[in-house]
């Protein structure tokens, strides 16, 4: 930290003193009258840091403790022999822990709840800065903000922000798209690369079983969009970090349980334990739906059980258990015609062939911090996984298992050249898979005879450094790159076509992708940052093997640049964030169907993706002492304006035309009410624009407007108990639309029609101990 910045703190802190200098007084009034029984009694005071009011209804919890909750005077009164750490939390502030001196005036000051940009710090780009020093496109997903929708999928909350969409072509079957990378995504998440708790969730072969994960398995979301290969290896599309819980604060059993419409039935059980500075949490969810459509039910079980230790001030360890059990149907897309006579009903063929996914997958992580000084410290994560899938399709039978480990490790040093503040940032991340994959005749969704079986090997790797320098205090610098190694094996052992079984392989030359970055705080509420960072994303086996059995050894790596500009603000009650790149892309991987239906992939010449992303929010009206707390907007607008700049196919040229499956606008709308009696109100308001759905642009979605609400109330009652009871609609409006359409279909079948209005709601309940 700088000299300015520390002399800042100190003059914010000597500030805060004065601010509560009167507090303090009436304090020591108090004590002189309280009969002498009381001394033994502990004062707690909690005030708002911005407008230092006492805050009423904060529930107070530590261990051995039963709880309290303030007064309408902010006030809560403890037994207390010994120095103690309680927590504190209320819905409209930041949680806290601190530690309490016995027999004497404590004043606890929370944090609001705000997405003020000069407090906020991401991890993006593995540096822990405040967002307004970040040079990069980074979006924030709360758990709050998942919670604002029906608890079974990440795909509402998403698409809020600007820049980033999720699809469901059916329940638990997604689709990523952040700056229009799910082009060569028929289904399944690639070219975007997923983690979880600091490791890599995407499969060494390029996909991401991101369905695999429940709500309950994310706390918090950083999604850094655009290439960010410098340190995160090969992709184009951007980065997802997911955290679950890593700080358990108390003894805690809670239970949820929701239900909807479509037969929908999802409860969880979860149990945080503290031991010493750690401890474990335990969490199991079911949620089963019958589906909007016809043959499109999902049954999903995920277990996690998480450690976490810190044996000395200088290390820490963390160790996690995912096991997740998967079965979901799909009832495939419909034309135009059959859309028309009835949405719900599913391909013909899909439910005789019983086309669907069954998915088992075990994780096991292990984590570790050691901090050598205070500068230098490592981060390391290794995982292993094996995964069981089948899938039964209208065209054939699949089935595999997996077997993949991997890590990643980096070290960070803080020190100085000269007067100028630098951090170097090294590691590394190895990725290796082997997967026994078979193709069989699908016979009324039975494995018939094979068609071909293949044994496969993915090996991923990079080496990756960063360098930052604040030049001044306001000004740094960033420049980093990553040097990047892929290859996979593909060794067919059975062939039951006229073809011999044979050996392929493909290796790709090292990669080097390197991104320079500058951030510019204008004050301590505004800043500006530009970048330029290349990608690069090798082909996944899944695109270069294929349903009917060829393998393309000549598709080739997109390689793409991006250029970048950007500028954040916090002014009064409003925030905002507002970014324009331009993104050159090369090799552009893209989708086309057979004769047979089955989708294929192709290298599409180049693409420019020109955009801007604007994110807005402002409170209205926020005061904790009032029953009104809290009135919020805010707003997410997205243009992508992007075309084919080079590419003919089929004697057909589709230069000029707009990239397939991308909507050239869109906006979301959010209003958040919450009341000093608990009850709260989100709606949420999102158009999309009308979308091509074939390179040739002679097809199109319409354009539609969703609206969603969700009313609730939650507090904290009987000391340790709090609750929650909501009820919410999806589709308010009734709208016709296809969330998660297929590009270039063969047959015209182009839609996966999303459910018309629907309904749901839940309750939750949790004790402290």
């Amino acid at each position: 930290m700088t000299e300015t910045k520390v002399n800042l703190l100190k003059k914010d802190t000597y500030s805060l003193e004065l601010k509560l200098s009167n507090m303090k007084k009436h304090y020591f009034f108090l004590i002189i009258f309280l009969p002498f029984s009381l001394f033994a009694q502990t004062t707690i005071q909690v005030v708002d840091l911005e407008s230092q009011e006492s805050i009423p209804g904060v529930a107070i919890k530590g261990i051995g403790f039963k709880g309290q909750i303030t007064n309408d005077k902010g006030i809560a009164q403890i037994d207390l022999t010994q120095s103690k750490s309680f927590n504190f939390s209320h819905i409209a502030y930041q949680k806290k822990s601190q530690e309490i001196i016995p027999n004497q005036e404590n004043i606890v000051v929370l944090v609001p709840e705000t997405n003020d940009l000069s407090t906020v710090t991401v991890s993006a780009f593995d540096s822990d800065r405040p967002l307004l020093q970040q040079a990069g496109s980074v979006s924030r997903v709360l758990e709050s903000e998942l919670y604002r929708f029906n608890e079974t999928s990440i795909a509402n909350a998403f698409n809020t922000k600007a820049g980033i969409r999720v699809e469901e072509r059916a329940p638990a079957s997604y689709r990523i798209s952040i700056r229009g990378s799910s082009l060569r995504s028929p289904f399944g998440v690639r070219n975007v690369k997923v983690y979880w708790n600091g490791i890599p969730f995407t499969s060494p072969d390029g996909t991401t079983p991101l369905n695999l994960l429940d709500l309950s398995n994310i706390q918090q979301t950083e999604i850094v969009k655009g290439p960010a290969s410098s340190i995160y290896g090969a992709g184009n599309g951007g980065v997802i970090s997911f955290h679950s819980k890593t700080q358990i604060e108390e003894n805690r059993v809670s239970m949820d349980l929701n239900a909807g419409d479509f037969g929908l039935i999802r409860y969880r059980f979860g149990i945080d334990q503290q031991i010493g500075d750690g401890g474990l949490n335990v969490s199991y969810v079911h949620q089963k739906s019958d589906g909007y459509r016809e043959h499109s039910a999902v049954d999903r079980k995920v277990f996690q059980l998480a450690a976490h230790m810190k044996p000395s001030d200088k290390q820490k360890f963390s160790t996690q258990i995912l096991y997740s059990d998967l079965d979901y149907q799909i009832p495939g897309a419909l034309n135009a015609t059959q859309l028309e006579e009835d949405p719900r009903q599913a391909r013909p063929g899909s439910v005789n062939q019983n086309s669907s996914i069954a998915q088992k997958s075990l994780y096991g992580t292990l984590s570790h911090t050691y901090t050598f000084s205070d500068k230098l410290e490592n981060q390391t994560a290794l995982y292993v996984n094996t995964t069981e899938f089948e899938n039964p399709f209208i065209l054939d039978y699949k089935k595999e298992t997996a077997f993949s480990y991997g890590g990643r490790t980096k070290f960070t040093r803080n020190d100085k050249i000269g007067r100028f503040p630098i951090r170097i940032i090294a590691g590394g991340e190895y990725q290796y898979g082997k997967t026994l994959a078979q193709n069989f005749g699908n016979r009324n969704g039975q494995a018939d005879t094979v068609r071909f079986s293949d044994d496969l090997v993915t090996t991923q790797a990079f080496l990756f450094q960063q360098f930052e320098v604040e030049w001044s205090n306001q000004f740094l610098m960033t420049i980093a790159f990553s040097e990047n190694f892929s290859r996979y094996d593909i060794n067919r052992t059975i062939d039951a076509s006229a073809n011999e079984p044979s050996s392929n392989q493909r290796k790709f030359d090292p990669i080097i992708v390197p991104r320079i970055a500058l951030a510019y705080q204008i004050n301590n509420k505004s800043g500006i940052h530009g970048s330029i960072s290349s990608g690069f994303s090798p082909p996944s086996i899944a695109e270069v093997r294929t349903n009917e059995g060829s393998i393309n050894l000549d598709l080739e790596a997109e390689r793409g640049v991006n250029y970048e500009l950007g500028y954040r603000v916090t002014h009064g009650i409003f925030n905002v964030d507002i970014v324009g790149f331009y993104f050159k892309l090369d090799q552009t991987i893209t989708t086309f169907a057979n004769e047979q239906g089955v989708v294929l992939f192709r290298n599409a010449g180049s693409t420019n993706q020109r955009g801007i992303e604007a994110q807005v929010d402002y409170a209205i009206w926020r005061n904790s002492q009032t029953q009104i707390q809290e009135f919020k907007l805010s707003h997410a607008f997205t243009g992508h304006y992007f075309e084919f700049a080079d590419f003919n196919s089929g004697g057909n040229d589709f230069s000029g035309n707009q990239l397939t499956g991308i909507a050239p606008n869109t906006l979301v709308n959010q209003l958040d009410l919450r009341t000093k009696l608990g009850f709260y109100l989100n709606f949420t308001h999102q158009y999309v624009d009308k979308l091509p759905l074939n390179d040739a642009n002679t097809v199109y979605q319409d354009a539609y407007n969703l609206v969603s609400s969700r009313i609730g109330w939650r507090s904290f009652f009987a000391r340790n108990w709090d609750a929650e009871v909501y009820f919410g609609v999806d589709n308010l409006l009734n709208e016709s639309y296809s969330l998660g359409n297929d590009l270039n279909a063969f047959a015209n079948r182009f839609y996966q029609p999303a459910p018309l209005r629907n309904y749901y709601g839940g309750v939750k309940l949790g004790y402290s101990f």
